[in-house]
């Protein structure tokens, strides 16, 4: 047998979005200075999470990251479709990225140029990686 929920008690509840404050990396200086929210917060999401292998670092759960390692050496239409796979699952796993999608690959012999649209709560970004495999 279930509890049963009291109606009232639902009702009086708000959902409130979390900030997404973090502090602003400045790449080229090598710093860490101030911080920053949105959509510059969420570049920054983005960028991390696609170059943190997944289950290589034990600071992270193992939600977070991307598996690119084991694509070395592997043939090119297997490699495509599953690094789009890999590349939604891996974004997807933040509460605030809503969908990747608009794929295009650019193939160089062993390199892998992917571009793709990641929709976030903040707005969509335009976001590109390279993989040598």
């Amino acid at each position: 047998m279930l509890p049963s929920i009291d109606e009232d008690l639902t009702e009086d509840f708000d959902e409130e979005l979390e900030p997404s404050l973090n502090y602003k990396m400045m790449f080229l200086e090598q710093r860490v200075k101030g911080k920053t929210d949105e959509l510059e917060a969420m570049k920054q999401v983005i960028f991390k999470i696609l170059n943190t292998e997944r289950y290589e670092y034990p600071i992270y759960s193992w939600d977070y990251g991307i598996e690119l390692k084991d694509l070395i050496g592997q043939p090119m239409p297997y490699v495509i479709p599953e690094l789009e796979r890999r590349i939604k699952e891996a974004l997807e796993a933040d509460d605030r990225i809503d969908s990747v999608d608009s794929f295009e690959f650019d193939i160089n012999r062993h390199d892998v140029h992917c571009s793709f649209i990641v929709h976030t709560i903040f707005g969509d970004l335009e976001e590109e990686m390279g993989v040598e495999v």
